[in-house]
């Protein structure tokens, strides 16, 4: 009915939940359901909903390698990399696939990487976030950490080290392929890379502040 209509909620997946509710005393379909808003949930990125629904399929199917799949992408967006590790080595106990073996080394270099620099926390954004998101972050975390805010030396030098890694977030997370490429486990602006060395040397020129002949550069945009 319209008035149905009216109520009905836009988030993807709407129709399975209520799908769900109608057919809950039919297990297999209420399984079925469960996988496929398991799917539509990682898709939209609804990350807590996504765990859900995945493990609860899992719960009844624990080999069910789509499931594992998808909640290891999630876990992935709530930065649980020990977890999508451990739901991709179980899927690939399951099948072998290229797919699955990809997941699973991804994982592992997000893992390893997250101990270096995390950009995404850095900034304070989810892995999920856009770029009005990341730019709003980056202006408050740059406002914060200025150098020129700070008189003693300790104080100033601990701010320009988290004042470069602000830029950095922002430099990777607010350019589509260098966070493709931080989101898949290499850190673009990785210091021992020339790329790397290239950012590092273009932001000690241009805005100065701090001792020892220091000058940094930074836009606030």
């Amino acid at each position: 009915s319209s008035g149905i209509n009216a109520e009905w909620p836009l988030r993807p997946g709407a129709k399975l939940k209520a799908a769900l509710k109608t057919e809950s005393s039919e297990e297999k379909i209420v399984l079925k359901v469960q996988s496929r808003l398991c799917l539509c949930n990682k898709q939209g990125s609804f990350v807590e909903d996504c765990l859900t629904t995945c493990t609860t399929v899992l719960e009844h199917e624990t080999q069910d390698i789509e499931a594992l799949v998808n909640r290891a992408e999630c876990l992935i967006l709530n930065e649980d990399f020990e977890g999508a590790i451990k739901d991709y080595q179980t899927a690939q106990g399951i099948t072998d696939s290229k797919h699955i073996k990809d997941g699973l080394h991804r994982a592992e270099k997000l893992l390893k990487l997250s101990k270096k620099r995390d950009y995404y926390k850095i900034l304070g954004v989810p892995r999920n976030a856009d770029k009005s998101q990341i730019n709003k972050a980056y202006r408050k975390k740059a406002k914060e950490f200025h150098p020129d805010k700070y008189t003693e030396e300790a104080d100033k030098a601990e701010a320009e080290k988290k004042f470069i890694d602000i830029a950095a977030a922002k430099e990777v997370l607010t350019d589509d392929e260098k966070r493709q490429q931080f989101d898949n486990g290499e850190d673009p602006l990785d210091p021992e890379t020339e790329q790397g060395r290239n950012f590092h040397q273009q932001h000690f020129n241009g805005f100065p502040f701090g001792g020892g002949g220091q000058q940094f550069h930074f836009k606030f945009q």
